[in-house]
């Protein structure tokens, strides 16, 4: 029989490390509420043609990366890749954008089949941020500065933001041409992934990882150099919010983002941390997604943090411990396990921060007290016959001088509450 194990790329997230997940993605997501972003939930599967149209059918993402179905109706499904494009669906389909404007959160699992490495999985999770029907470079400020702040929050260093403008699709069609002739004429050096963009893409070939292709790419025209007069005011106003507020940033000319619908404002946030996997968040305008699905042109700028590589750099020295009990009971006896567990609801009601372990499952005060110890509780509750007959539990105080006392069944709640600070 084969051995029962994940499929690969896929991890489980044990319970030894979720409370590093909450307190990250709760962090998170304090801070999106300060901005005033709403949580949108989305499926994780669409139609495939969404991807298609979306991402690009001529992306890595599409033409490599996407896991792809046909259904019980012989329709194309694909558990999603990335965010934006469901959202943006989702804001067509329920009439979202209709002479509104919208800031929107989501976070969940994405899908794509790459070679698994650290800080890249086939499953990988992501919170997604996105306003739509903001046209200025203030809003794409807002995002650089809401990243910064979690950043902040989550006590990271050394992560760096770089910043570029890929223009109006006019001025981008004009820096194609030019591009392809500067390619052509290099074609030797091209490698294959590049010819095949060559005819489909040449901005993706700026994007391309292979070492031997870096020296032609950082030789090739930028697209500064032909930024129309809108992209340049708007980048230019993006740049001033950004310096007045402190933002440390690099203009990087080779930034183009991985997927076709970016234009204007693209940007990468960094480090050197984790090896060849460094993007920690990336973003920028998607102005003509919206009207690319047929619907009224809607301008829209948003950003991705991958959490796995969050987790990474996130310091958790400081994360509040919300996993330990307070309080495990011990029970002693039918009659003591009944009013036992009675006596844990009571106190929850009474005290809702109150973590309390009751013991289940029978066996000597002796190894119920192992227990008791290894929790990491800090008091243990004692209820046995003696204590019943008395209307009483004993209290053993497990992390300090290991002395006991006796609480009346009515003076337990205020002697937790007291005792605990809670």
């Amino acid at each position: 029989m084969a051995k029962l194990q994940a499929i690969r790329g896929m991890h489980d997230i044990l319970m030894h490390d979720t409370p590093r997940w909450h307190f990250m993605e709760e962090s998170i997501n304090s801070i999106l509420n300060q901005y005033g972003y709403h949580e949108i939930r989305l499926p994780v599967v669409e139609k495939t043609e969404l991807f298609k149209r979306s991402i690009g059918d001529n992306t890595d993402i599409v033409s490599k990366e996407m896991y792809s179905f046909d259904d019980r109706n012989e329709t194309s499904l694909t558990l999603r890749p990335e965010g934006t494009a469901g959202c943006v669906r989702a804001g067509i389909e329920h009439g979202l954008f209709h002479n509104q404007t919208q800031r929107l959160w989501y976070i969940g699992p994405m899908f794509r089949h790459e070679r698994p490495q650290k800080g890249r999985q086939r499953q990988f999770h992501q919170i997604g941020v996105e306003a739509f029907g903001f046209k200025g470079p203030d809003i794409d400020a807002e995002h650089i500065l809401m990243c910064a702040r979690i950043w902040k929050a989550l006590n990271l260093s050394d992560i760096s933001l770089e910043l570029n403008s890929l223009g109006t699709s006019e001025s981008r069609s004009k820096y194609r041409e030019i591009l392809v002739d500067y390619f052509l004429s290099n074609k030797d050096k091209l490698d294959e992934d590049s010819l095949v963009r060559l005819e489909q893409n040449p901005l993706r070939i700026l994007d391309s990882k292979n070492p031997q292709m870096q020296t032609l790419i950082k030789d090739s025209p930028t697209m500064n150099e032909y930024l129309d007069a809108e992209s340049a005011d708007h980048f230019s106003g993006l740049k001033a919010i950004l310096d007045s507020a402190g933002i440390e940033y690099k203009v990087n000319p080779r930034l183009v983002r991985g997927l076709d619908y970016y234009g204007k404002t693209v940007f990468e946030w960094i480090t050197n941390q984790l090896g060849a996997q460094g993007t920690v968040c990336a973003g920028g305008r998607y102005d003509g997604l919206v009207e690319h699905h047929g619907a009224s042109s809607t301008p829209a700028v948003g950003f991705a943090i991958g959490l796995e590589r969050l987790l990474e750099l996130t310091d958790f020295n400081n994360m509040p411990d919300k996993v330990t009990p307070h309080v495990y009971l011990l029970l002693s006896g039918e009659q003591a396990i009944e009013r036992g567990i009675l006596l844990a609801e009571q106190l929850r009601d009474q005290l809702s921060e109150l973590r309390i372990l009751s013991h289940c499952g029978g066996g000597s005060l002796k190894s119920q007290f192992k227990k008791a110890d290894k929790s990491g509780a800090q008091l243990a509750l004692i209820l046995g016959e003696d204590e019943l007959d008395r209307n009483q539990v004993t209290v053993k105080f497990l992390r300090t001088d290991d002395s006991q006392t006796v609480i009346n069944w009515p003076e337990i709640s205020n002697f937790l509450r007291s005792t605990l600070s809670i």
